[in-house]
């Protein structure tokens, strides 16, 4: 009985975690009373929800957006840094001096967008609309959140000398954000996807520089911070949902008849779990 129970427990789990199940794998469970009802196992997505939600904390994939933030962040304050400032403006703008191009002021939603248009059109992601809206808020609130009090703190003049609002770049926080969030969205169907959502992120840091809107640091540190923001809202979400999401009623017990084979032998298995 026990090697047929192994095998049970082999098909759950290779239907669980492996096979490509309808949304609950639908069995013949044995009840208190008589007769039977159909119960359900969890997919593999609930599997694969607790192992996201037990994660520790993902260091290495923050390491280069800081780096990002810590440059520019240095560069407020530093005379070297301060200089390739000024040489790359000069690069940009006055040897070559030409009109400003709005649209930026666009692009930067571009990746967030199309997320969302990749959707409608029935190429979906890895979360519904619900999950992935709320991630997308937590991240622009984490993003905006940390540009609009660094701003105030940092008082760097602009390269137009319009105000003292440069530092970091609000526009490029918000397109890295996108960029990141299309990344993530779509790294399981195809990387292209990320590589898009991330030329748009990048196209906007250029004109904000092309538009003497920015320093080089400025751009810089707003990738950082759009970056690290998304990566955060999609460390954290799964623990959130957790905290305020409560668990289903009995979601732990499981009841399954399940019939087996083995070595030409035909058994019926229980499974029971309290």
């Amino acid at each position: 009985m026990r090697k047929l129970s192994t095998v049970a427990w082999l098909l759950v789990l290779y239907q669980w975690g492996y096979g490509q199940a309808p949304d609950t794998i639908r069995e013949i469970s044995m009840t208190k009373g008589l007769g039977s009802r159909p119960d359900t196992l969890p997919r593999r997505y609930d599997w694969e929800k607790a192992v996201e939600l037990n994660k520790p904390f993902p260091v290495q994939q923050f390491l280069l957006p800081v780096a990002m933030i810590a440059y520019g962040t240095t560069a407020v304050h530093n005379g070297m840094l301060q200089k390739v400032n000024g040489e790359v403006k000069e690069q940009v703008w006055q040897d070559d001096p030409h009109k400003p191009f709005h649209i930026d002021n666009y692009l930067m939603f571009a990746p967030t967008l199309s997320v969302y248009a990749l959707n409608a059109a029935g190429i979906h992601g890895a979360h519904n609309f619900k999950d992935r809206t709320i991630i997308l808020l937590m991240a622009n609130i984490f993003a905006n959140g940390a540009v609009f009090s660094v701003k105030g703190w940092s008082h760097e003049l602009r390269p137009d000398g319009s105000d003292y609002q440069s530092f970091p770049s609000g526009h490029t926080a918000e397109a890295f954000a996108g960029a990141e969030f299309m990344r993530l969205e779509y790294k399981d169907v195809s990387p292209w996807y990320g590589v898009a959502g991330y030329a748009m992120a990048t196209a906007t840091g250029l004109l904000r520089m092309y538009n003497d809107k920015h320093w080089m640091s400025d751009v810089m540190a707003g990738a950082g911070v759009g970056i690290a923001s998304t990566r955060l809202a999609y460390w954290l979400y799964p623990k959130m949902q957790h905290l305020f999401g409560g668990k289903p009623k009995d979601a732990d017990k499981v009841t399954v008849l399940m019939p087996t084979y083995n070595s030409g032998q035909l058994g019926l298995s229980f499974v029971k779990t309290f």
